[in-house]
């Protein structure tokens, strides 16, 4: 099967965008830049594909048309919209890549947006735990993050309270998101900091603090995907090794909740996939909607077995020097998650690194990346195994 390769790619600054109305203004922002940076006219494009979770952050829906109302140089061209939770930007992103595998097109623009601020912080938690299966969960106190303090406290009870690595993969993140220009919070935290209890850092959900918790953000990010034919004339192209999307029970109650065997599959089959192994990627960008999740992610991409995750962040392994780095961009933690644009801007950070385009974020002689998203409490999980073509 042909696989297109990333060519071009824009990303708007994360946080409060109170200077963007909508997704409208903030897709805007985005979706010539990409095309621009890819060397190629809005007329190439046959189709986009649009990533906006929404359910309630807006009462403006039908997204795939907003594009082209705010660019009109796009507005009578091809536009669909996926949602996969907190995964819906790589769903995008892989089903404008199935578009052009199948030879109905040869370029494709990706675009990955959502406005998060514009309601208030109570209804968007309520609007994130849509994202769990509410016949059981819609109770769970502290919404979404209360899900994941609820995995957290399964995990403590089963391998021994690990509160200071996760405040240590806090501050790693923090540290790195620093370098990153568009990230939400760029503020250096220490590990004491995120490992103590206080006014400024309250518990969210417990044992979750709010440094254990991503950002509410707003923001955008896109990319241009073009058939290998198309990518040859044009200055760079990032291929995929593989790509792979695994899914597991919507339900905690039906599966062990600290397993991540939807993640651990999906990181098997890609490795598996591409032919390589974690000893042969230069760093990843993984989901780290809270920092628990991290953690049990390093166990899940194989670097370290079920319960052994702590000795990852203690060994320095993930740290930028590390021997793999992960999220060097400062991940969800720091850059901040609005939900549609996440996956997409993942690609977008290993893109960057891959080409050397990273500026203060660069990892030295990064060729080759994973970058994992995830929908849900582990349900929808997405493993790209990139490298850099051109």
């Amino acid at each position: 099967m042909i696989e297109p390769q990333i060519v071009g790619w824009a990303h708007s600054q994360f946080g409060r965008r109170d200077d963007a109305r909508d997704t409208r203004d903030l897709m805007a922002e985005v979706a010539l830049p990409a095309l621009n940076h890819a060397g190629l006219p809005p007329e190439d494009v046959d189709a986009l594909f649009v990533g906006v979770f929404n359910n309630g952050f807006s009462s403006q829906d039908f997204q795939a048309a907003l594009v082209g109302m705010g660019t009109e140089a796009l507005s009578r061209t091809p536009a669909m919209r996926t949602e996969n939770a907190c995964a819906t930007g790589s769903a995008a992103l892989y089903a404008a890549m199935d578009f052009i595998a199948s030879g109905r097109g040869r370029v494709a623009l990706v675009v990955g947006a959502e406005k998060m601020t514009g309601v208030p912080t109570a209804r968007a938690g309520d609007i994130l735990l849509s994202a769990s299966f509410r016949e059981e969960e819609a109770d769970v106190e502290g919404g979404f993050a209360g899900l994941f303090g609820r995995i957290a406290s399964s995990y403590f009870q089963r391998y021994g309270d690990r509160s200071e690595e996760l405040a240590m993969i806090a501050a790693k993140n923090h540290a790195n998101g620093l370098l990153n220009p568009y990230a939400h919070m760029r503020k250096d935290v220490s590990v004491e900091f995120c490992n103590t209890v206080s006014d400024k850092n309250p518990y969210v959900a417990a044992p979750l603090r709010r440094t254990d918790c991503s950002l509410i953000s707003d923001g955008a990010a896109a990319l241009v995907i073009a058939h290998p034919d198309v990518a040859a004339d044009l200055q760079r192209a990032v291929g995929f090794r593989a790509r792979v999307h695994t899914n597991d029970i919507l339900a905690m109650s039906r599966r062990d909740p600290t397993a991540f065997d939807g993640p651990r599959r999906a990181w098997a089959q890609a490795l598996d996939a591409s032919g390589l192994s974690l000893d042969d990627l230069d760093f990843v960008e993984t989901h780290d909607c809270f920092t628990i999740a991290e953690l049990i992610e390093y166990e899940a991409m194989g670097l370290a077995g079920p319960g052994e995750g702590w000795r990852v962040v203690r060994e320095g392994t993930t740290s930028k020097g590390g021997r793999l780095p992960v999220n060097p961009s400062g991940g969800l933690k720091s850059k901040g998650h609005p939900i549609g644009a996440t996956g997409v801007s993942m690609h977008v950070m290993a893109a960057m690194q891959l080409c050397g385009e990273a500026g203060d974020m660069q990892v030295a002689n990064a060729a080759r990346a994973g970058v994992f998203n995830m929908g849900g409490a582990a349900v929808a999980s997405y493993v790209s195994i990139l490298e850099r073509v051109r």
